[in-house]
């Protein structure tokens, strides 16, 4: 039996879509991410053939164990700058990069697939290996595209590097990644081994509990992934790399063009949101600027409890006294001023979110109005349990609800010829993907809203169908008793705790 990493170590890996255009991770065992993953399709096939060229390659646990070795030289000196790394990368260590490189993603500038680096995969690897340690590789330019934010009346920009780029950047992230999950703090969750944003909302409102409830500050970086400060960035990674080739490499990918409508432009600050470095290179830079200087700077100056909850860019702060949350919050435009960052005006904001048990007869203070408020894609709002007593509960947050239940809809239209068998197999899929986000506890009246409307729009595009044997409601009906649509699962059961009138 193959031994399970523990987290610390840095050993296991994040296999979600949004690494590669701006979304949350799961863990399996290293070694085993790659066969459970059904969307690697063609060029996963001819991996494996090409499998018996290589026979020098060990297996991901010798990787594995080399990860374990930078992580324990890391946790047993903090302050150690590592100045010989790169001769970790090396011909087995870019197959494993190879491997754990999601190979459904959309091609970069050069418009390479995952299946044609694959058809001659092992001379590929050489020559990028080879590139790679004499500094004779260019970063190409990301491509860049544009995704749906918030409601969808505005969009993200993303970079799509090429394939092979995504490769040596995972490389890179293999070797760095044990070495910083030792720096990192327990309050950080976004893109890192062994954590979610599950966990995250859990510990969130489990302190906010504790708490009884208090004053929460949304904190909100305009454009971060676009105005981080690349001198900044190079001086948090020297701390602890000082290996010249992987900061050189680092410092290619900073500077790598950006391909839009045809002309290619280098920005002066950030880092393309949806590369492989990106997420863990964002996480270095906040790991100093916030987290650190909230635990060490911060919360010692307090008059009462506090906590803080970071997922990528996206913060939240709890404190059990308004004096505290607003002293921070007139301190926390100049924090990031110093780095290069700006905090947006309107969306970083203060919420009196104490529990309404202890509401004060007068109203709320100053200034201050009660109100709900959104992380990971979650509404937190007060409620009385099945008990009587105040709880805070989370539920999917409006914008996310409306954008997904549009999504279905387009969906429904553009397959409405389809077999409805098929169709039918295509939505179970949707709607366990959405349980498998949304489905915590608390939350089951927007899952079922969200399956009413699934309906409804499919029985509204069946029928569209044909004149001539309409999908009346009542057929429609008939069908869904015969071939159900999964229910509204709870998939994340959490512990809840209640405060007591």
């Amino acid at each position: 039996m193959r031994r399970a990493v523990p987290p610390s170590e840095g050993n296991e890996v994040r296999r979600d879509g949004r690494q590669e255009v701006g979304a949350s991770y799961s863990t399996n065992e290293v070694g085993e991410l790659t066969r459970q993953d059904p969307t690697e399709g063609r060029g996963r096939r001819i991996a494996d053939r090409l499998r018996g060229t290589m026979p020098d390659i060990p297996r991901s646990e010798t990787i594995s164990t080399r990860q374990q070795t930078i992580a324990t030289r890391a946790r047993q000196a903090p302050e150690l700058s590592f100045t010989s790394l790169n001769h970790t990368i090396d011909l087995a260590w870019l197959y494993e990069a190879y491997r754990r490189t999601r190979k459904d993603g959309a091609p970069g500038v050069d418009g390479q697939t995952a299946a044609a680096y694959a058809e001659h995969l092992e001379d590929n690897l050489r020559d990028l290996l080879d590139r790679a340690k004499s500094g004779r590789y260019r970063a190409p330019a990301v491509k860049r595209a544009y995704l749906p934010k918030g409601d969808g009346s505005t969009t993200r920009p993303i970079g799509v590097p090429t394939f092979e780029d995504k490769i040596l950047q995972r490389a890179v992230v293999m070797v760095l990644e044990p070495i910083y999950e030792q720096d990192f703090l327990d309050c950080s969750y976004g893109f890192r081994p062994g954590r979610s944003a599950h966990q995250a909302l859990e510990v969130w409102r489990n302190q906010l509990m504790a708490f009884g409830g208090g004053w929460v500050i949304e904190l909100d970086v305009q454009r971060f992934f676009d105005t981080l400060d690349k001198a900044q960035l190079r001086t948090f990674v020297r701390r602890r790399v000082r290996d010249g080739v992987l900061l050189r490499l680092i410092g290619k990918w900073l500077n790598a063009g950006v391909l839009e409508e045809g002309a290619v432009w280098y920005p002066e600050a950030g880092t393309p949101q949806g590369g492989v470095a990106s997420p863990l290179l964002a996480n270095i830079f906040l790991h100093e600027v916030l987290d650190v200087w909230f635990e060490r700077d911060i919360k010692p100056r307090l008059t009462g409890r506090a906590v803080l909850i970071r997922y990528a860019d996206d913060a939240v702060l709890g404190f059990s006294e308004e004096g505290d949350a607003r002293r921070v919050l007139a301190v926390l435009p100049k924090r990031f001023s110093k780095y290069g960052l700006t905090l947006h005006p309107e969306k970083t904001r203060l919420i009196d979110f104490r529990s309404p048990r202890g509401r004060d007869p007068k109203g709320p203070a100053e200034g201050l109005q009660r109100r709900t408020f959104d992380l990971l894609g979650f509404t937190h709002y007060w409620a009385k349990s099945r008990r009587g007593y105040w709880v805070i509960k989370q539920k999917t947050a409006t914008d996310r609800l409306s954008r997904a239940i549009t999504r279905i809809g387009r969906w429904c239209r553009e397959q409405r010829h389809a077999p409805v068998g098929e169709q039918h197999r295509e939505l179970a899929q949707k709607l366990r993907g959405h349980y498998g986000y949304y489905g915590i506890t608390g939350n089951s009246y927007a899952l079922s809203g969200f399956v009413h409307e699934v309906k409804r729009r499919w029985c509204y595009w069946l029928n569209r169908r044909s004149d001539r044997r309409p999908w009346t409601w009542a057929r429609f009906a008939r069908y869904m008793r015969v071939n159900p649509l999964p229910p509204p699962i709870c998939v994340h059961s959490v512990l809840r705790h209640a405060a007591k009138p």
